[in-house]
């Protein structure tokens, strides 16, 4: 071994302990019911996280390098795809999969300004936001309010001439019924994109959410089913998707050599593109207008870690919803969410709806859980197109919708969800359900 090898062994040991003495105890920690913060999600990790973190800020290569390369490579093994490709954030992601569908390499399938793409409004906005910032029309369909997924049988009212694609969330990680989607999608030859950031781990019918489509996308923001802090990915098996994404996600250069490689192709100062002078430098030559969303080095470390571990997070989630889901299925104030037929989920929370027996609202019951330490959350938007943003938009120019979205503003005004993540013991999902039967009670004759 040598001097530079064994100080970062050394530097690699240093770090094993300073987990062991510092965060090991903060994953460790018993609960303690009603002083402990129940959180809706959090990092779940271990030495080998931090290990490959600070392997890779010594080699101080900091940008896209071989922790990148095998984090992609893994992925796309663990998704049964040929191709995924690390980004900053899993809103990049979602920027990255839109844009691959406006380029002109796509010739008549290519999306133009104008053209519509089938969505929904009840989710995170960054699933519709490229959509609207590219200049697209997004059209809106309602929710069913089983599996809170796109209702499927109003996507023949929305299709116009106009339709090019279906961009949608596996909500909360219960897949959207894929196979109705798809067959629309093939039926009108549009393309599909899955949002698969809420979902990564989930099956339908035996195949792994986000790679049914044209592109599916990831986020490992740390709330996430796993974790770089920051980071997402796209993932394809198509070849000419690839080539766009790889481009636009990289300053949207034509050239496909990897950071710090000159020269991949051997015909470097040879070629000649548009009306520039032959043998222009194709390091510097733009097929597309791009974008720099590419994560670090040290990010994909993380990563890397994270996605060994990841079986066991996902059977984590499973086991957390079920001991939820039993210890509340007979409170008939409460809606809760149900698995898509043909689907096995790797849940990112709980949901559940308030029912026409209750009479309170769902920010009684979440203000309740809130006091007694217990984290929730909205899905996210609710009804965006109550937001302030839509203010500056012109229905049926700038957006459609499908009729007046009941279900869209019945989860907005009625709907919450709560945490099963990895890092909750049965203590933790004990207390919550102890809670809101708790506040049942309170409520005279609301619960047996």
């Amino acid at each position: 071994m040598t001097q530079e090898e064994q100080l970062k062994q050394e530097i690699l040991d240093k770090t094993k302990e300073y987990y062991e003495l510092v965060h090991k105890k903060n994953q460790t920690k018993p609960f303690v019911a009603g002083e402990s913060r129940v959180n809706y999600a959090g990092r779940v990790f271990d030495e080998k996280e931090m290990m490959n973190l600070v392997d890779s800020s010594l080699d101080f290569w900091l940008t896209y390098g071989d922790y990148s390369k095998k984090f992609e490579k893994e992925l796309a093994k663990f998704l049964h795809v040929r191709w995924a490709f690390l980004v900053n954030s899993g809103s990049s992601a979602n920027l990255l999969a839109f844009y691959a569908l406006t380029s002109p390499l796509l010739k008549e399938r290519q999306v133009k300004r104008g053209d519509e793409v089938i969505t929904v409004a009840a989710g995170f906005l960054t699933t519709v936001a490229p959509i609207v910032q590219y200049g697209a029309v997004p059209v809106f369909v309602d929710m069913e309010l089983k599996h809170f997924n796109i209702d499927v049988t109003q996507l023949e009212q929305a299709l116009s001439p106009k339709t090019k694609a279906v961009m949608i969330a596996h909500t909360l990680g219960n897949p959207f019924d894929i196979k109705a989607v798809k067959a629309f999608c093939d039926k009108h030859n549009l393309w599909l994109i899955e949002d698969n950031c809420d979902a990564l781990g989930s099956m339908y019918d035996g195949k792994p959410t986000g790679t049914w489509g044209d592109i599916g996308t990831s986020s490992f923001y740390p709330p996430h089913h796993m974790t770089m802090g920051e980071g997402g990915a796209t993932y394809t098996d198509n070849p000419l998707l690839k080539k766009i994404m790889l481009s636009m996600r990289d300053w949207g250069r034509d050239c496909w050599c990897e950071s710090g490689v000159d020269n991949t192709c051997g015909c470097r100062f040879t070629q000649q593109f548009g009306s520039l002078p032959k043998g222009y430098d194709h390091k510097y030559v733009y097929s597309h207008f791009g974008f720099n969303l590419k994560a670090t080095d040290m990010q994909a470390a993380v990563g890397c870690a994270q996605l060994e571990k990841f079986p066991s997070f996902v059977e984590k989630r499973k086991e957390n919803f079920k001991k939820l889901y039993n210890g509340l299925k007979d409170i008939q104030e409460l809606m809760l969410v149900e698995a898509q037929i043909q689907s096995d989920p790797s849940w990112f929370g709980f949901m559940m709806t308030l029912t026409k027996e209750a009479k309170f609202t769902r920010n009684d019951l979440v203000e309740y859980l809130e006091n007694n330490n217990i984290q929730t959350r909205n899905l996210f938007a609710g009804n965006m197109l109550r937001h302030p943003l839509f203010e500056s938009l012109e229905k049926d120019k700038d957006y459609r919708s499908v009729g007046l979205l009941p279900n869209t503003d019945k989860i907005m005004n009625d709907s919450f969800w709560i945490g099963l993540y990895p890092g909750m013991g049965d203590e933790a999902i004990d207390y919550m359900i102890e809670i809101i039967k708790n506040f049942l009670i309170t409520k005279k004759g609301y619960f047996c």
